[in-house]
This record gives structure tokens, C-alpha cells and sequence, in this order.
């Protein structure tokens, strides 16, 4: 129990993360975002992560994906396509 409370906990603090840094990518495009609309993000939201069976990664290949600071790139083509609308 404690093993998968870890790994919640972790990924809610990941998808924080990452939700900040969609939302700069968003505002550097030129797009509007009240911080009253954040604070109704659920980070906690995760239909997909699978928490449950056997998982293979290719650690040499994710850690290709990552910038300078550490981050998987965000898709910026989906940005792009939010910011239009």
C-alpha cells in the first residue's frame, strides 16, 4: 500500500510540474490564462497511468527525449493549437 501511495504521490507532483510548464509555453505563445482557471487543474487526474502489471522501459531511449533541464519535451504542436483557439 505504501509502495503505491509513493508512486501517486509522485506522479501528482510530476503532472504539476508539468502542467506549469504547459501553461508558460501557453502564455510565451501569446495566450491568456487567468490563474483563476488554475486552481481547477487535478493534477491527481491520471486515467493514463497504469499503476498495476509489468512495465518494460527503454532508459537509454527516454533519457535521450530529455532538454537541457531534464524535461520530455512538450508537444508543441498541440500547444501551437490551443494557443489558436
Amino acid at each position: 500500500m505504501w509502495c503505491l501511495t509513493l508512486a501517486i504521490n509522485a506522479i501528482v507532483c510530476w503532472f504539476t510540474e508539468y502542467h506549469g510548464l504547459g501553461v508558460a509555453a501557453l502564455r510565451r505563445t501569446g495566450r491568456q490564462i487567468d490563474d483563476e482557471v488554475l486552481v481547477h487543474l487535478w493534477p491527481a487526474h491520471q486515467e493514463n497511468v497504469h499503476c498495476y502489471g509489468t512495465h518494460s522501459v527503454d532508459i537509454d531511449g527516454e533519457l535521450a527525449q530529455l532538454d537541457h533541464d531534464g524535461y520530455r519535451p512538450l508537444r508543441l504542436a498541440e500547444i501551437a493549437s490551443a494557443a489558436s483557439r
